[in-house]
């Protein structure tokens, strides 16, 4: 961690005991570590949530489930978080952390793909948070429109929109996936619906707005 990194975490509210022992875990036990969100993130997605004070959020890609539990701290009374995640060799590790968390009756998991799974759920969500298949961001957007499932006023937050500084390189061949985040962060710039900006934060986060 550099300098710079170090003073901002030491400048920002202290990571939950809890989260950083899922972050811990995390690093030890499943592979890729570095995709958790962490503290920094973390603590800015739960301003987020205090900021919009959505009722319902859904999350595509839980991960270990750093994200969601960040997220639900801020969740005002009575709101909900539904979070897909595809790799159902993490689902005993995430319900053994949110059954833990004192937010375990806001968050709902669903095991699966995102896109089979939501539009099954018949909610409409004011707040979308989008960091999973990063092939499939498109898709997830998509998927958002097309059935329904955000409104006027809604957010759509998408993360690693910046991957590692790829988007503004020369794309490998056979590189699907900074393709992909290419082409959703340029569909996204021109759709008439939305207004967005990109903050350059860790790894990019695209904040959307539903007009």
């Amino acid at each position: 961690m550099s300098a710079l990194d170090q003073y901002i975490e030491a400048m920002s509210s202290p990571e939950d005991a809890l989260l950083h022992e899922l972050e811990r875990q995390t690093y030890l036990r499943v592979l890729n570590p570095r995709m958790i969100s962490g503290h920094i993130q973390g603590k800015l997605l739960e301003m987020i949530v205090r900021m919009i004070r959505p009722q319902r959020i859904l999350e595509i890609g839980t991960f270990t489930g750093y994200s969601a539990l960040s997220m639900a701290a801020g969740l005002p009374d009575g709101g909900v978080i539904d979070t897909c995640e595809v790799d159902d060799e993490l689902e005993m590790m995430i319900l053994d952390f949110f059954s833990r968390s004192k937010y375990a009756d806001r968050l709902n998991l669903h095991i699966g793909s995102a896109l089979e799974i939501v539009p099954t759920l018949g909610q409409t969500y004011d707040m979308v948070f989008i960091d999973g298949d990063k092939r499939e961001y498109t898709a997830y957007y998509n998927m958002l429109f097309d059935n329904g499932l955000v409104h006027s006023g809604s957010w759509i937050l998408a993360d690693n929109i910046l991957w590692y500084g790829k988007v503004v390189e020369p794309v490998a061949k056979g590189d699907k996936q900074t393709q992909a985040i290419i082409d959703f962060n340029a569909a996204v710039a021109a759709d008439s619906r939305v207004e967005s900006v990109i903050l350059p934060i860790r790894d990019g986060i695209n904040l959307i707005r539903v007009l």
